[in-house]
């Protein structure tokens, strides 16, 4: 692949297929996310994006970014978490319903993925019932998971 990908009708990157049980927001989450990563992809830099839906219905994005000490490298899920909280004041919850995260995978061809241990922490710690959309590994299908149930046997804490 190039550095860059401008957007994904002039790259031929395959785009992941609305599942049926995603509703129109949902998929305009996914839609989002594809567009943001073929516009900013940069393989070993950028190279997963997401997008997520507050309860007031506002959207947030993400991108990925990788640092040279991998240590330093932050995902896209708290990219966006991060975007989401500082868009409120500091006395309202971030609540978060819905997260759609993609990669492209060196087929060509966008994939929805789940989110790492680290980011599935941080969206279960924020929002429990969040809706967080993954591709099953025995099914390859597109589904819907809550957050908490990413984390089976969470410690929870009261924040």
């Amino acid at each position: 692949m190039s550095a860059a990908l401008p957007d994904t009708a002039s790259t031929g990157i395959a785009r992941v297929a609305v599942p049926a049980s995603m509703s129109d927001k949902d998929a305009e989450l996914l839609t989002l996310a594809q567009e943001l990563l073929a516009r900013v992809w940069r393989d070993g830099r950028h190279e997963v994006a997401s997008a997520i839906r507050t309860a007031d219905g506002a959207v947030h994005t993400g991108v990925h970014l990788e640092g040279s000490c991998r240590r330093s490298s932050i995902c896209a899920e708290g990219v966006a978490l991060g975007a989401a909280r500082g868009a409120y004041p500091g006395e309202r919850p971030l609540e978060v319903t819905s997260v759609v995260s993609v990669q492209i995978k060196p087929a060509g061809r966008f994939r929805v993925i789940a989110p790492c241990g680290v980011c599935r922490e941080l969206i279960s710690d924020y929002s429990p019932d969040a809706t967080v959309w993954i591709t099953t590994v025995e099914v390859n299908e597109v589904v819907p998971v809550k957050a908490l149930d990413l984390l089976p046997d969470k410690s929870r804490r009261a924040w």
